[in-house]
């Protein structure tokens, strides 16, 4: 790996090292193109290094332990190994179509595309790199470009596997996206590309969920990009829960035409270090956005969720609302930023980030900001960070109701009141179920 360029500013990442040696069995090999890109995202990567906390954008995390850890690629045969658990432990529901992957690795025989839609195409990475090369090319060619993203480089050199959601105009579809990391010989690391293209008066609504067959150490780097036309309306819920010894570092970015809608809520419970990067342009008029999420955190864990969202038209909405419950020795982030550029007038924007400290010893940082160019805008942020209400809880004490239980129900009425704001009802009842899950193992049982 070429020397990087500002060592004050990065960390030395030596599992980067090892592309060389894995650059030959990885898909594509045969597409020059691909090929050159992957050189070339490595090279960009070198330039870059692993962030530093002197990197602005990552000043509350520390990645040293990351760089420290000796990661592998994943291999075929631990899907084979771990397929009949996942079947049983993640069992299909409903007649929604889904993708399943193994330690970021597609895994056919697990996943269901049964008749697709009329105007709808849906294939894995690796298999488009063996039989769609110029689908391929196109796609990744008109997906929002990564630039200054370290780890999205690092995604673009090592990407195996992944997925194309192509819509044509007007078609409609239900997706679900599923992906556990599954023990094997060493920590595995691995970078799965998820390339959305959604056409003209379109409609997507995805369910992603990332989890684990254990609590072992493994890093994810997955990388979503995603293009919708105008008029088209794509609704993205993620539960993140990974082990509890895991790294996940997650880029999402969007660029939304004319009168285009996406909504966004993330609920992470997993993970010793996540990363929840969102990254949004408002290209075309009277384009909105809903960013959303809940981050429910114990021990020493952590959560920094990046948000930034560019007004580049005029009568675009964007909101962003983060609510996050830590104990122990938990840190939550929230950096939100909100950029208006100066033809973007009429803008609304608006930005929340609420959290409870059940500990005196929990963390939480919080970092809204606005950034505008226009006269003629409608913006505000807020943060607040506080503990439980003392009245609340002895409200609840007095009437029979043991504290940690009277602790359940408060934490789950501010957790509900936040889920109410998915529209689509199935996601909200998963979400709220894995609050819940929480809730009941850390023994605090409550109903919103």
């Amino acid at each position: 790996m070429a020397p990087v360029l500002n060592p004050s500013r990065s960390i030395a990442l030596p599992y980067a090292a090892g592309f060389e040696a894995c650059r030959a069995d990885l898909p594509g090999r045969d597409l020059p193109w691909l090929v050159d890109g992957r050189a070339a995202a490595m090279a960009r990567f070198s330039e870059l290094g692993l962030p530093s906390q002197k990197v602005e954008e990552w000043k509350y995390s520390n990645l040293s332990a990351l760089a420290k850890t000796d990661f592998t690629e994943p291999d075929r045969e631990t899907i084979e190994v771990a397929r009949e658990e996942v079947a049983r432990r993640f069992a299909k529901r409903g007649e929604t179509r889904r993708l399943v992957f193994v330690n970021g690795m597609l895994d056919g025989p697990l996943s269901d595309l049964a008749a697709l839609p009329a105007g709808v195409r849906v294939l894995g990475l690796a298999e488009a790199m063996a039989g769609e090369g110029d689908l391929l090319k196109a796609q990744l060619d008109a997906a929002p470009a990564c630039n200054g993203h370290a780890l999205a480089a690092l995604n673009a050199a090592f990407m195996a596997d992944g997925c194309l959601v192509i819509l044509e105009p007007d078609a409609e579809l239900a997706l679900d996206l599923l992906f556990v990391a599954a023990p094997s010989a060493g920590a595995a690391a691995y970078h799965p590309r998820i390339s959305i293209a959604a056409g003209k008066l379109s409609r997507l609504t995805i369910n992603e969920r990332h989890a684990a067959l254990g609590e072992h150490e493994y890093w994810s780097n997955p990388v979503t990009a995603i293009s919708l036309g105008e008029g088209a309306r794509v609704r993205h819920y993620k539960l993140q829960e990974e082990s509890r010894r895991a790294w996940q570092t997650a880029l999402t970015k969007a660029r939304l035409a004319a009168g285009a809608t996406y909504e966004n809520f993330t609920v992470a419970t997993g993970a010793r270090f996540a990363r929840n990067e969102v990254e949004l342009v408002l290209a075309g008029a009277g384009a909105s956005c809903e960013l959303g999420g809940g981050f429910m955190l114990a021990g020493e864990q952590q959560v920094d969720n990046r948000l930034r969202v560019d007004h580049r038209a005029p009568e675009c909405t964007s909101r962003q609302t983060y609510k996050g419950v830590l104990d122990d020795r938990a840190h939550g982030v929230f950096q939100g930023k909100t950029v208006v550029d100066q033809g973007a007038q009429k803008s609304d924007g608006n930005q929340l980030s609420r959290a409870l400290l059940l500990s005196p010893n929990a963390v939480m940082d919080a970092k809204p900001e606005l950034e505008i160019y226009a006269d003629d805008v409608k913006c505000s942020h807020g943060a607040t960070v506080g503990e439980l209400d003392g009245e609340q809880l002895f409200y609840l004490r007095a009437r029979g109701i043991d504290e940690a239980t009277a602790r359940g129900l408060l934490i789950a009425a501010f957790m509900a009141d936040h889920l109410q704001s998915i529209s689509d009802g199935r996601a909200r009842d998963w979400l709220h179920g894995a609050v819940s899950e929480w809730l009941a193992r850390h023994r605090l049982v409550g109903e919103g």
